[in-house]
């Protein structure tokens, strides 16, 4: 037993830091934050293209622009991977009241969900049921739901700091929220928005009909929390009050797009590859600044950062834009599927995936020992006050190529404010604090230059002094 602590004590040493690394960092962050490009390109990607639903025109002069630029900055190779992505259209703007009295109205901020089909020409109006999610909805009668809208109204939990695990608390009724509802006779479904503050912004997003019949699925929508609580204290006062709704989407045939690819070939272990990225694609109501062109332009500011302080990979450093994360995740799919045809070896693949905001560190999920290598690196990030370094989840993205060996990460930046603009029509370049994302830019371009320089190797070493 001794043995074996001394020789992990030892191997992990191989694999601390130098002098040379925290000089590397600081040239870094110094031409991040001095000569950075993922502001600019943020600005052309969101003010010049605008948002980028998959299937849509603006995706793919997304893939143009992204792949024009990856090859200005002298990549070893840069190339499309074609990608078969749904094509989900909104249409006319959506339109939505609450009805007191006949004649008596009071506007309602709504927008479709991802995904939804529309409602009739004429739209919905009908007698509301509010429940706190699906669990709810599942404990009541067919009764007392059929011909209704039902409406969720289960708000993220405001005591929680981690405002992922908030939305992963209630994100449910959203997505399989009309599918549940549609099983009970229901009319339609709209949902509170996933969002921690009161205002009148409708946040959008993904929703499933699960094996449900097209000629069984009922319209599901997203309205604002303002609206929300304006319409659950109504209920409570008269239980017979009317809402209506009016929406025009259309779920359209698949179309062919592509995820961009660029890479720096390693000069010692080539086929030992570190993979880093977002997603291309957003949503339509705002220009996807935060959601997740913040996360592209970081990916690509990585590998030109490498060149520009000097830093030639041991092994190939790969950035790819991932195409239709929003509503299918069909990229990252994708990716995984051709690597694993093709045998590639990945060892570590770093996901930008919650908007342009302060980078506070990373989260992890992998073997525990490689993950604690990883840890020995926390004293180079202090100094930019990185200090999250936490086993936990990475990105929807890189998922898919998960397996026993691979390390797989996700920036994880500060997320008090992300899910104010998540999804809505404020996620805007307007929004992007330049320094904020030139910070993360350098953080991950930090994580990746000591995964490339060192490796992820420490059970080999291990191994070897034991024999």
């Amino acid at each position: 037993m001794k043995f074996k602590i001394l020789a992990t004590l030892l191997s992990l040493s191989f694999f601390s830091f130098s002098q040379d690394d925290t000089k590397q960092l600081e040239k870094i962050y110094k031409t991040s934050l001095t000569n950075g490009k993922s502001y600019e390109w943020l600005s052309y990607l969101s003010n010049e293209i605008g948002g980028r639903l998959s299937g849509s025109l603006n995706a793919e002069l997304a893939v143009e622009y992204t792949k024009k630029e990856l090859e200005s900055i002298g990549l070893d190779k840069v190339w499309l991977q074609p990608v078969m992505v749904p094509k989900w259209v909104r249409g006319n703007p959506e339109f939505a009241y609450i009805e007191t009295a006949p004649g008596k109205t009071i506007p309602v901020n709504l927008c479709a969900l991802g995904g939804s089909v529309s409602t009739p020409l004429q739209g919905i109006k009908a007698q509301v049921v509010e429940v706190q999610g699906i669990e709810d909805l599942k404990l009541m009668n067919r009764s007392e739901v059929e011909g209704k809208i039902v409406f969720y109204n289960r708000p993220m939990q405001a005591d929680l700091i981690q405002t992922f695990e908030a939305y992963g608390g209630c994100v449910d009724q959203r997505y399989d929220g009309a599918k549940e509802a549609g099983k009970l006779g229901a009319a339609g479904t709209i949902v509170r928005s996933m969002n921690l503050r009161l205002d009148d912004l409708p946040h959008t997003g993904s929703m499933s009909y699960g094996d449900t019949p097209v000629n069984q699925r009922i319209p599901s929508a997203a309205i604002s929390t303002n609206d929300a609580e304006r319409l659950s204290g109504m209920l409570k006062i008269d239980p017979n009050i009317k809402f209506y709704f009016k929406q025009n989407c259309k779920q359209l045939k698949d179309v062919q797009s592509y995820n961009v690819i660029g890479e720096i070939k390693g000069s010692q272990f080539p086929n030992e590859i570190i993979v880093v990225g977002g997603h291309l694609d957003s949503w339509d109501l705002g220009d996807g600044s935060h959601d997740d062109g913040a996360g592209c332009v970081q990916s690509m500011d990585v590998l030109r950062l490498l060149k520009e302080t000097g830093i030639r990979p041991k092994r190939t450093i790969r950035v790819v834009l991932f195409m239709n994360e929003e509503n299918g995740l069909r990229g990252g799919r994708k990716y995984a599927e051709v690597a694993k045809k093709k045998g590639e070896k990945h060892i570590f693949a770093l996901e930008s995936d919650s908007g342009g905001f302060t980078p506070r560190g990373f989260s992890f999920s992998g073997p525990d020992y490689k993950i604690n290598q990883i840890l020995i690196w926390k004293p180079l990030f202090e100094p930019y006050l990185i200090h999250y370094f936490k086993k936990g989840g990475s990105g929807a993205d890189i998922g898919p190529l998960k397996n026993d060996a691979i390390v797989l990460a996700g920036l994880r930046p500060d997320s008090q404010r992300y899910f104010d603009h998540h999804h809505a029509s404020n996620d805007t370049f307007n929004a992007v604090n330049k320094r904020e994302l030139e910070l993360g830019a350098a953080t991950m371009t930090s994580l990746i230059y000591l995964i490339d320089r060192y490796g992820l190797n420490a059970i080999q070493s291990q191994n070897q002094l034991k024999d």
